[in-house]
């Protein structure tokens, strides 16, 4: 009952190269969103330290800088409940759905899309940051200009990639991977649900 062969031309095998393809994805807009969702939770903190504490900007007053980091550090923990269940479960509900040959195509189809998105999202994301920075230096009108204010909205998104992102395509390629070679026993005894 072992598996030997993963053959390509399956169709169990085509639909789980396509479940992996998306997984992903999946996990990149999850991440991008939680970045986005913290950081205007940090957005609204700030803003109103600036309210309420007066002497803030005079240098008079200490922020309550414990504030932001605690909004941070739940954000952290509380937004990738999402992408880990997503890396846990998909293996998990293709395994028992179609089988181990469609776990296969899934495993193969998330490291290939996987790794081309983690090398795109670290080298457009760095590339949106030294583009700001070059900017900055005094190229293409430097700091104030409108090149500079599509630098800052470029290096807005950049930074999320090359920072979040892009090396959560490594742990979701891992944890898919273990997940998977620790349930296959299981896998290899059982029938799929859908034959």
């Amino acid at each position: 009952m072992g598996l030997t062969v993963i053959d390509l031309t399956t169709p169990k095998v085509v639909v789980g190269l396509f479940i992996g393809g998306i997984v992903p994805f999946l996990v990149a807009a999850l991440t991008m969103t939680s970045v986005g969702k913290a950081a205007f939770k940090m957005v609204e903190e700030i803003r109103r330290q600036f309210r309420e504490i007066p002497g803030i900007m005079e240098g008079t007053a200490k922020p309550d800088s414990a504030r932001c980091v605690d909004i941070s550090t739940r954000a952290a923990l509380k937004e990738m409940i999402a992408p880990g269940l997503t890396a846990v479960l998909t293996p998990v509900a293709v395994g028992f759905a179609l089988g181990k040959e469609a776990l296969g195509g899934t495993l193969a189809g998330a490291t290939l899309t996987g790794v081309f998105l983690a090398l795109f999202m670290a080298n457009a994301g760095g590339a949106w940051d030294n583009a700001k920075k070059y900017i900055e230096s005094g190229h293409f009108g430097g700091k104030g200009s409108d090149p500079h204010k599509a630098a800052v909205v470029g290096d807005t998104v950049g930074d999320p990639f090359k920072d979040t992102s892009g090396p959560a395509m490594n742990i979701l390629i891992k944890l898919m991977s273990v997940v998977s070679l620790v349930l296959a026993p299981l896998f290899a005894s059982i029938t799929p649900l859908i034959k």
